[in-house]
């Protein structure tokens, strides 16, 4: 298990960057004043750690939220990814350099490849990957980004990105809470160096009405949201919660004053499909 004292406990990434152990979320937080002060927020209360993408459309209010933040860049671990239909080298290149333009930085630490597989380039998207890691693993050595990796990938799309890759993925985010634990695909991000990071790591709020997760959450003297959370971290994920929220974007963070025993980890790991489970990459129309 990962060491668990503070926020800005750090995991260490397959080439060294280290990377603080909860990340704030951004998806679906509107762009402009929300996202701004949100972030801000977050920064405020700790994190330094802060998860956005360019379909989230609100790169710009959080490259504003970290300004007004007042926290230095180089103490900010700061990701974004690639939108499916700017999958392919150039346009790789191109939609990278938009995304530091909204955001207002030189670099980001992390850049993700959002979807494995677009509609647009269902027919041939191992080819269309292999392209656009290959751009992405330029700008990396011409450090646009400090770590690359992917999103939503699973074993075999996985194992297609590295018949041509340099550089093996450095992180995965997927969806990963309580109700899905991605065994498969964890257990292959492990054999390989790669970094489970945990989106939705509170279901889609409906997480919240499980009645077990309830009773042991007061069990604790903490919110559901804490003892999910600190679930998470004792799997060594890395979760993203998502607040727009002062006071609960604070709440997410108090995470380090108690431990689940090894049983309550076993109960909580039992309750797959109460919140739903991951959506198959394969499969969406966008």
């Amino acid at each position: 298990m990962a060491h668990l004292t503070q926020l800005t406990d750090t995991y260490t990434l397959a080439n060294g960057v280290q990377i603080p152990i909860v990340g704030f979320g951004t998806w679906q937080t509107p762009d402009g004043v929300v996202a701004q002060s949100s972030v801000a927020a977050a920064l405020a209360a700790g994190y330094r750690h802060i998860d956005t993408a360019a379909a989230y459309g609100n790169e710009t209010s959080v490259g504003a939220g970290i300004r007004q933040s007042g926290v230095a860049r180089s103490d900010i671990f700061l990701t974004t990814k690639l939108w499916n239909q700017d999958h392919g080298y150039d346009a790789t290149k191109k939609a990278l350099d938009l995304s530091l333009q909204k955001l207002g930085v030189d670099y980001v630490d992390l850049y993700l490849i959002h979807w494995p597989n677009p509609a647009k380039f269902r027919d041939h998207w191992e080819e269309v990957n292999a392209e656009t890691w290959r751009a992405m693993e330029e700008a990396y050595k011409a450090g646009k980004m400090r770590a690359i990796g992917v999103s939503n990938f699973r074993p075999h799309h996985l194992d297609e990105l590295l018949k041509t890759a340099t550089i093996t993925p450095m992180v995965n985010q997927i969806f990963l809470n309580p109700s899905d634990l991605q065994p498969a695909v964890v257990a292959y991000n492990k054999a390989h160096g790669i970094l489970s990071e945990a989106y939705s790591p509170l279901g889609t709020g409906k997480i919240f009405e499980v009645k077990a997760l309830q009773k042991m959450a007061a069990r604790y003297g903490k919110t559901v949201a804490q003892l999910v959370l600190r679930w998470s971290l004792q799997h060594d994920f890395l979760p993203l919660p998502k607040s727009v929220h002062e006071a609960r974007i604070r709440e997410n963070t108090q995470l380090f004053d108690f431990e689940l025993s090894h049983h309550d980890m076993a109960l909580i790991d039992d309750l797959h499909g109460v919140a739903g489970v991951a959506l198959d990459p394969d499969t969406p129309d966008w």
